[in-house]
C-alpha cells in the first residue's frame, strides 16, 4: 500500500491546522448510503463531501472502520490493514481521502493501537505459540496479579482486567474488555509493527 499524498491541491501546509479547524465527526455507517442497503460507506460520504464543505468542515473525524469482529463498535480492530466491507474498499477509502483533500478538508480516524481483538492474527498466534514470533506480541502472565493500581474500567461486564486463556494456560491484560488484549509496547517488534501500520 502506497502512502497518501498529503500536498495535494486544496491543503495547506500549515501545522497549528487544528488549533482552528472544526471538526465534524462522521459515523460512516450512519451518514450516508450509497447503495440503498440501509448503511453508510465511503462512497456516500464522497458524494456528500460538497456538502460537508459548505457547511465550513475543516476536518472529518472516522471513528474505526478497519476490519473488526464488531464487538465494541469497532475499536476491536481484527486487520489493521483492511477495511470493513460494508463501508467499502481500501481504494474508495484512498479516493475519499483524495477527494475531501481537493475540498481543503482533512481526515483523522481512530487508529486504536493499545490494544486488538482477540480475534486478530497476532493474539491467535501468540497465545497458540508462546516462543513464537507474536509469543510476547501481547502481556502475558501465569496469575492474574500484577497491575493492581490500575482499574478496572468496565464493571459492569469485568471483574478484573486478566483473563485466562485456556490455549495458552496464562493470563493475558486488557485495560478494556477481556476481548481486546493490550499489546506489549515492550517488545520492540510490537513497535515496529505499528510503526508500520501507521
Amino acid at each position: 500500500m502506497q502512502g497518501l499524498n498529503l500536498s495535494q491541491p486544496g491543503l495547506k501546509h500549515d501545522p497549528q491546522w487544528f488549533k482552528k479547524a472544526v471538526f465534524y465527526e462522521v459515523l460512516v455507517r450512519a451518514f450516508a448510503d450509497s447503495k440503498g442497503v440501509g448503511a453508510g460507506d465511503f462512497t456516500g460520504l464522497i458524494q456528500r463531501l460538497d456538502y460537508l464543505q459548505w457547511l465550513g468542515v475543516d476536518c472529518l473525524w472516522l471513528p474505526p472502520f478497519y476490519a473488526s469482529p464488531l464487538r465494541d463498535g469497532g475499536y476491536d480492530i481484527s486487520d489493521y490493514k483492511a477495511v470493513l466491507p460494508e463501508f467499502g474498499t481500501l481504494p474508495e477509502f484512498t479516493e475519499l481521502v483524495s477527494q475531501a483533500h481537493a475540498r481543503g478538508i482533512r481526515i483523522v480516524t481512530d487508529l486504536v493501537m493499545n490494544h486488538t481483538s482477540d480475534q486478530h492474527p497476532w493474539f491467535q498466534a501468540s497465545r497458540a505459540e508462546p516462543d513464537g514470533p507474536y509469543g510476547d506480541f501481547y502481556v502475558w502472565s501465569d496469575t492474574d496479579d500484577g497491575y493492581d493500581d490500575a482499574r478496572i474500567i468496565f464493571v459492569d461486564t469485568e471483574v478484573s482486567n486478566w483473563t485466562f486463556d485456556p490455549v495458552r494456560r496464562q493470563f493475558f491484560w486488557h485495560r478494556f474488555f477481556s476481548h481486546q488484549p493490550d499489546l506489549n509496547f515492550e517488545n520492540e517488534a510490537v513497535q515496529e509493527a505499528m510503526f508500520d501500520i501507521v
